[in-house]
């Protein structure tokens, strides 16, 4: 299968997922605005429960994103990652993933545990390559570093996907042990992986014009308004209908790698003396 055919197969769950990040919205706002409606005898009152409904919102809408949301991504990565290394998919492929997912939701569950270790690893990184920025001081060198940070970071939510991926491929083997092995794919692997990056900001700043520019154009007369809404819909469809496509494409270059070259204990090791985080999550296996 080639990666338009893979990600028009899957398109279905960016769909749903967007009604369910749209309904934790809905759940924040209406939480909120009915604390402030409830408590409404007094200025003082009124922004308590404003501030207590806010905060309720936000309970309610994280876990819609742990119950619902984490779910619908694992279906659609679990399906993504079929086509990919399997060459094809049922025609069903909305109840396929989720009968793919069935019974692993500790194991989506402890991924997200595991990122953080992941997350902490690219962070250490950064924090290497940002003192370029830190030695060149003043705005250019404040410029550099917001901009390294937001293509780490960027780069960085494409490859937790593909660990998902990989910690969802890999079956026999432990959430730990499997995002451990995600994580050194990529560094082992970075030469291979790291032409994605251009298919990432590429693909991302065309959508902007494309999409956001679009918008723009027919609001000359309300400029910020227009760059703000123009903004705001280009990252909604972005995220629903590119960032799908875009993984799809990092997705088989990482699964070809990861599958050809296994990680093993040796890697492991590696890995250990060049990130803490990365030893004591390794330690836990």
């Amino acid at each position: 299968m080639t990666n338009f055919q893979v990600y028009r197969k899957v398109l279905s769950f960016s769909f749903l997922m967007f009604l369910v990040d749209l309904f934790g919205l809905i759940l924040l706002g209406g939480s909120a605005t009915a604390g402030y409606f409830i408590a409404n005898k007094s200025s003082d009152m009124a922004l308590i429960g404003l501030t207590v409904g806010f905060v309720i919102g936000i309970i309610l809408a994280v876990l819609v994103n742990i119950f619902i949301a984490s779910r619908i991504k694992a279906a659609q990565i679990a399906m993504m990652v079929k086509g990919v290394t399997e060459g094809s998919l049922p025609d069903n492929t909305f109840s396929a993933g989720f009968a793919e997912i069935k019974g692993r939701f500790g194991s989506i569950i402890a991924f997200y545990l595991v990122t953080n270790a992941i997350k902490a690893i690219f962070n250490q990184i950064s924090r290497g390559i940002n003192k370029i920025g830190t030695a060149l001081g003043g705005q250019t060198g404040n410029a550099i570093t917001s901009t390294i940070d937001s293509a780490i970071q960027t780069l960085l939510s494409y490859l937790c996907d593909c660990c998902l991926g990989w910690i969802l491929y890999r079956k026999d083997v432990s959430t730990a042990k499997a995002g451990c092995e995600g994580a050194v794919i990529f560094f082992k692997h970075g030469k291979t992986l790291i032409r994605n990056i251009g298919r990432i900001f590429g693909m991302g700043f065309l959508s902007l014009i494309l999409i956001g520019g679009a918008f723009f154009g027919i609001a000359t007369f309300m400029i910020i308004a227009a760059a703000f809404v123009g903004i705001a819909l280009w990252a909604i469809l972005h995220s629903v209908l590119i960032r799908p496509f875009i993984l799809t494409g990092v997705m088989r270059n990482y699964m070809a790698s990861g599958i050809a070259d296994i990680p093993t204990e040796k890697d492991f090791a590696e890995l250990d003396s060049k990130s803490p985080r990365f030893a004591k999550l390794h330690r836990n296996i």
